[in-house]
């Protein structure tokens, strides 16, 4: 079935998902997840009232009763999980994806994440295949409130911001539910309104187009930061004070600062495969920190930062999972602290686009994609010409390949859902970097 993902459960409403699979979804997920009682919360996407009527009837059939939290974020969810031992959670959204899409994030107890391959594969056969047989038991349905309890969690890592000129753009997304009381009144809130209809753009701040307003924006308000949530607050980017969008990995580096410096805890740091070699470079010249480099994606990030009981990760992608957080991830979490760390750097007359300058000066493609059928056969056409031309002095072959060499290195893919190959590089020189991708891509072109 095509919304069953790697990470998670997401499609076009009405198309890949619709209410009967969400109510097979919701009545089958006990089966293999074992539960008595489920946490749901949901975004404000226009299907998702619907879906949550749909899941609900699937959980009560199978005789689980369903906590439900109303209007959330996804961190919300992931937080609500832990601190109220809830056997199972799931959080009904698309996250960044356009308005016509809907999804389900489901965490088992503790907050573990359940992917395609640690029960979502067998809950979509299950779909697929079996008979529904109501419940003689049926569980019940009740609300379930916390956002106080939560909202004074995340105030713990709140400062008073009146020296930072900030710019917040929530996407029309869930995030309004708590930036006007963490951020204070004083920032310049742009799509701080939350609407299904996501009327000032898509709920995604990776896309160039989505970054428009909040670019100009902190330009007009001569603002020192910009602060970009998705549409579901697990994801947050930043806007530099020249207007500059800025690679969210580098941002990982940063965390170091409040982690190491001011909280003075010890222990790894989690990075995905596309992170900047930069960002380990970082952390060990200041801390010494261990950095492991692992997987893309909440359901790797998250699992590896707990096995390893991890201080913080994050990735390419505008994720940070914290120890303190159940090893999951939040954009607001995220947010208050590199504002934070902000704040004392402009005390010592530092901007932010400076202190991003002092953490790398590679030179980066940025993700490329490469439309490709046979991925595993071009990944290895690639790495093959490495290791005869020019031998990596570190490799990872998970996620695809990294190979890493003394001035650049680069990351090649596979997409989980599409024939994609995704590519990324860095180099110490623009000209290196030139140089290396222009081999490559000459191996890629005999594929497309």
């Amino acid at each position: 079935m095509k919304a069953f993902k790697a990470y998670d459960i997401r499609g076009v409403y009405g198309k890949d998902l619709n209410p009967d699979i969400i109510y097979k979804i919701g009545f089958f997920l006990p089966k293999v997840i074992p539960m008595k009682k489920v946490l749901v919360g949901r975004d404000i996407r226009l299907s998702s009232n619907e879906a949550f009527d749909a899941l609900s009837r699937g959980f009560t059939d199978a005789g689980v009763d369903v906590a439900d939290a109303g209007l959330t974020t996804t961190p919300m969810i992931y937080w609500g999980t832990g601190k109220y031992d809830f056997d199972a959670s799931v959080m009904i959204t698309a996250s960044h994806n356009p308005k016509e899409h809907n999804g389900l994030k489901v965490s088992s107890k503790g907050v573990l994440p359940v992917g395609y391959d640690n029960g979502l594969g067998a809950v979509e056969k299950m779909v697929e295949n079996d008979e529904v047989t109501v419940s003689s038991h049926k569980g019940a349905v009740s609300k379930f409130d916390f956002h106080k309890d939560y909202l004074d969690f995340l105030s713990q890592y709140k400062e008073d911001y009146s020296d930072l000129n900030i710019v917040v753009d929530c996407s029309n997304g869930m995030s309004t539910l708590f930036t006007g009381d963490l951020l204070g009144d004083k920032v310049h809130a742009i799509n701080c309104t939350a609407d299904g209809n996501f009327p000032g753009h898509e709920p995604n701040p990776l896309e160039p187009e989505n970054q428009v307003q909040i670019k100009q924006a902190v330009l007009d308000h001569k603002a020192d930061i910009g602060v970009f949530y998705d549409g579901d607050a697990d994801r947050v980017m930043f806007i530099d004070e020249k207007g500059n969008f800025v690679s969210p990995d580098l941002m990982i580096a940063l965390l170091g600062h409040y982690f190491f410096d001011k909280k003075h805890e010890k222990g790894t740091v989690v990075h995905d495969i596309r992170t900047s070699k930069a960002v380990g470079e970082y952390l060990k010249e200041h801390w010494n920190a261990e950095v492991a480099i692992w997987r893309v994606g909440r359901a790797y990030g998250a699992t590896k930062l707990r096995e390893l009981n991890g201080v913080f990760g994050g990735e390419l992608a505008g994720h940070y999972y914290f120890r303190d957080f159940y090893y999951s991830d939040s954009g607001i979490m995220a947010s208050l602290i590199f504002l934070n760390i902000l704040k004392q750097f402009k005390k010592e007359g530092k901007a932010f686009s400076q202190l991003i300058s002092s953490i790398s000066e590679y030179a980066n493609t940025g993700e490329v994609n490469f439309k490709i059928e046979h991925k595993q056969e071009a990944m290895d056409a690639v790495k093959d010409y490495f290791f005869e031309n020019e031998y990596p002095e570190q490799f990872y072959d998970f996620d695809g390949y990294r190979l890493e060499f003394e001035n650049w290195w680069f990351n090649i893919r596979p997409s989980n859902t599409e024939p994609y190959l995704r590519f990324l590089a860095e180099a110490k020189t623009e000209a290196l970097l030139q140089q290396k991708t222009e081999i490559i891509y000459n191996i890629l072109k005999q594929f497309e």
